[in-house]
């Protein structure tokens, strides 16, 4: 099995090459590491730089009998979105479109793509499950929810298989320290919080402290990426044996406050955060706890990688050797 892993140099699809490497798969990596870092990349899988914006790039490297598409290649941070909607829509939208005109072309008929919990918006309920309304609060989820309206119809025009996979906040790194390569600029909390406890950055700014959540941060489900990677393997599996395209989750079904981050990193690195409150962003919901029932059921999967102290302790083995 020869799979193109989109954005595989990047944090998450690191890991999922390092995952399908694990399974004997043959990998080829295509990424213009803007974001992704030659560090990430694996001697055992080929490397194509190359950007979704650029069709015939993507058509070389479909013409290589790849048998699936993992696509990771999407812009992700949820304020940007919102300050710079055209960025996302060129990158999320178009060059979504690029890659699967591409794959129409060469007769590649497989993808798993990395979609995103923002598609639901605010939750009515929780844990969110894939019946869940969708009602993206910032650009970034409509980006996502728009790609997967595109699939459904690629599917049912031309035949295209897909797995849209829901991620929930990705946390963490590879236990036996196989990728090294930390985000550049992050926008997560974790990464952040790890920079302020090397001296990267003063202090941690927490947006938002007026929400209707105990301590009044928001909380969120936070998923180890190598329980990600695990299902991008499940889901590529599940395509190749001819199953039904879909959506799912990927959860924990745990909520965990930006507050409540912050003080059990300090316990477990034996190191001060130093935060401040900020006004809050736009396009933030309070609250957002996954069901990955159907991930249990379809794919089989569930997160065991992903308890707090593993999720801390995995991202500190690696920013710890930067301080």
């Amino acid at each position: 099995m020869h799979v193109l892993v989109i954005g595989g140099a990047g944090y998450i699809g690191s890991h999922v090459v390092k995952a399908l490497l694990d399974q004997k798969a043959t990998v080829t990596v295509f990424d213009n590491l803007s974001t992704g870092q030659e560090i990430n990349l694996f001697p055992e899988a080929s490397f194509i730089k190359g950007d979704i914006l650029d069709k015939e790039a993507l058509l070389q490297a479909l013409r290589k009998n790849v048998d699936a598409v993992i696509l990771l290649a999407g812009k992700k941070a949820v304020g940007e979105s919102m300050d710079n909607p055209a960025l996302y829509a060129q990158n999320n939208i178009s060059g979504m479109l690029n890659v699967l005109n591409a794959m129409l072309e060469t007769h590649v008929n497989n993808l798993v793509f990395s979609s995103s919990a923002a598609v639901y918006g605010t939750p009515q309920y929780l844990p969110i499950d894939e019946k869940h309304p969708l009602d993206p609060m910032s650009f970034y989820g409509f980006t996502k929810l728009e790609t997967e309206r595109f699939l459904k119809w690629y599917h049912t025009l031309k035949g295209l298989n897909f797995m849209a996979l829901r991620y929930f906040n990705a946390v963490g790194y590879d236990e036996t320290g196989a990728v090294k390569g930390l985000e550049q600029n992050p926008q997560n909390l974790l990464p952040i919080i790890m920079e302020v406890a090397c001296g990267k950055r003063e202090s941690l700014n927490i947006f938002g402290n007026d929400y209707d959540t105990p301590d009044g941060t928001c909380i969120r489900d936070y998923i180890h990426v190598t329980d990600l990677a695990d299902a991008h393997v499940k889901a590529i599996q599940h395509l190749m044996d001819g199953k039904e395209s879909l959506s799912l989750n990927l959860g924990t079904e745990k909520g965990l406050s930006v507050l409540e981050m912050v003080k059990e990193t300090q316990k477990v690195i034996q190191k001060p955060i130093a935060y401040q409150f900020a006004p809050r962003r736009a396009g933030d919901p309070a609250v957002v706890t996954a069901s990955a029932a159907q991930a249990k059921a379809v794919l089989g999967w569930s997160a065991t990688h992903s308890s707090l102290d593993n999720i801390i302790a995995s991202t500190w083995a690696v920013y710890r050797k930067t301080v």
